[in-house]
């Protein structure tokens, strides 16, 4: 694996009282013995949007672009690098399965204390926490299974939370995103939201339509359960009956006042750009693209045997073609696993539609994710509304992010081709799964992890090093977890990563 460094929690509440950024500070560095007594949930907001960011935007995301062969690592500069994840070795001290859990739960509580601040004169902002809090405990329980839920972000009182089945976590997120969704359609204006939220500015349309799209989100995912489970089925006919389509169509970025000065820069240009004397960062060097994704958004044959005969415009703007060598001017990348010795002695970067500069926003929820998840909802007959159309507005929305102007031309050329047009695809699901692959390669690639282990698509080449048939399934509980909550946490072989499927995976 890499080595990973616990920058702590950089958290931006620029525009907002310094109160909210050091009482922030506070919640998440000791936790413990926190009240909200003097510390009001205006002030504490800005701080609980940006809290789990850099672990989630830099460390999950990155996790999933190795998982789904889309990044690789120079492996001419740099040995050693994402060897855990080329064997697919996964254990207990596996770096990035600890810190995602230790700091993403460590972000949350936040949210719990503006939840538990007494009174009604802030339901606005307790809304938005229910919202965030649910966004992230999805992501932690699509990831490893049971977790604390019930019973976790109790600050000091309790230290040894016990662990709820997934399934139970699932329907518990709808009720909560249910009740956020009914406090925002009731909007008071006796404490409105302003600057404090750096997502929305306090537009409540905004946030229902997150949380309307992340219930799209949990329901989705249980959808090939629901093809062989009665119960699941019902519920899940009962709660598209009742879901609004109010979903995103523009893209939910968060900018608490990202800028080019210390302790200010944006969580993915801090990690992958440069410093704020203009140096490159290590990962500025050492991520490239994996030889699977560069040639396959080439439309050239992949490792795989499969080719689209179709390029396709993001590639340029994902990743920097090389400037000599054999491969000047093309976008070069390399196996996962490969030696300096079979890799192309030049290596592509990562792009500026990735790197735009170190102000650019952060991504809590994009159109194009949007966009692709009504596509599948509307291709499964969940919700009405044309997939076709939704696929080719998902498609745009990715083009979009990436500044690589209109889609119109590839949505032609790509629509009567297998896997990446939806009128030539014998599969519309892996369709829908493949240009979602390309749209979160970066931005939110764990939820393509996941989309995999539910769906099979897109199935992608497996590291040639791999010591494991087939990716895993989950991570394991950190060995942090096993020595503190000994007492609660399940049992987990280190085989359970690649056995022990999540509740909806039943492909």
């Amino acid at each position: 694996m890499k080595k990973y460094f616990n920058k702590g929690f950089i958290l931006l509440a620029l525009g907002v009282s310094t109160l909210a950024c050091e009482s922030t500070l506070d919640i998440n560095e000791t936790e413990v013995g926190f009240t909200t007594e003097n510390v009001t949930p205006d002030l504490l907001l800005a701080g609980a949007i940006q809290a789990p960011r850099y672990r989630f935007e830099v460390t999950g995301s990155e996790t999933g672009s190795i998982f789904m062969n889309q990044w690789a690592g120079d492996i001419n500069n740099v040995t050693g690098g994402f060897q855990d994840e080329f064997r697919l070795n996964f254990t207990q001290t596996y770096g990035p399965g600890s810190v995602i859990w230790r700091d993403i739960y460590a972000g949350m509580g936040t949210y719990q204390a503006i939840i538990n601040y007494e009174g009604a004169e802030y339901n606005n902002h307790k809304a938005i926490s229910r919202i965030l809090k649910s966004y992230y405990f999805q992501f932690l329980t699509d990831v490893y299974g049971d977790i604390p839920y019930s019973e976790a972000l109790q600050f000091g009182e309790n230290f040894t939370p016990a662990y709820d089945d997934s399934k139970s976590i699932y329907r518990d997120l709808i009720t909560e995103l249910n009740t956020a969704i009914g406090t925002l359609n009731n909007y008071s204006a006796a404490n409105p939201v302003g600057v404090e939220d750096t997502v929305f500015a306090g537009d409540a349309n905004g946030w229902i339509q997150v949380a309307n799209t992340l219930k799209l989100r949990i329901l989705l995912r249980q959808s090939e359960l629901a093809a062989t489970d009665s119960e699941t089925a019902s519920y899940l006919a009962d709660q598209y009956a009742a879901l609004d389509t109010n979903f995103l169509t523009t893209d939910a970025t968060i900018n608490p006042g990202y800028a080019n000065a210390d302790g200010q820069l944006n969580p993915f240009w801090e990690n992958y750009g440069q410093d704020t004397a203009g140096n490159d960062t290590f990962d500025n060097d050492f991520i490239v693209p994996s030889e699977y994704q560069a040639e396959f958004l080439k439309g050239s044959q992949t490792e795989d045997g499969l080719s689209t005969n179709v390029p396709d415009p993001r590639l340029t703007r994902m990743y920097e073609p090389v400037t000599q060598g054999p491969d000047d001017g093309n976008v070069t990348g390399v196996q996962q696993g490969a030696t300096n010795t079979t890799a192309p002695p030049e290596l592509s970067e990562l792009g500026p539609g990735f790197l735009k500069g170190p102000d650019q926003d952060s991504f809590l929820f994009t159109a194009a994710e949007s966009f692709f998840l009504q596509a599948e909802a509307a291709e499964r007959l969940y919700i009405s509304g044309n997939a076709q159309q939704l696929f080719n507005s998902g498609i745009q929305a990715s083009f979009d992010i990436l500044g690589a102007g209109s889609a119109a031309t590839y949505i032609t050329a790509s629509g009567n081709t297998n896997r990446i047009g939806y009128a030539g695809s014998t599969n519309k699901i892996e369709a829908i799964m493949t240009q979602k692959w390309i749209a979160l390669t970066g931005i939110n690639a764990m939820e393509s992890f996941i989309d995999y282990n539910r769906t099979g698509f897109p199935s992608v080449p497996l590291p040639i090093i791999a010591e494991q048939s087939k990716l895993p399934y989950r991570l394991l509980y950190p060995a942090s977890e096993s020595s503190s909550n000994s007492a609660n946490v399940p049992n987990q072989p280190g085989s359970a990563a690649f056995n022990d499927r999540l509740f909806w995976d039943v492909n």
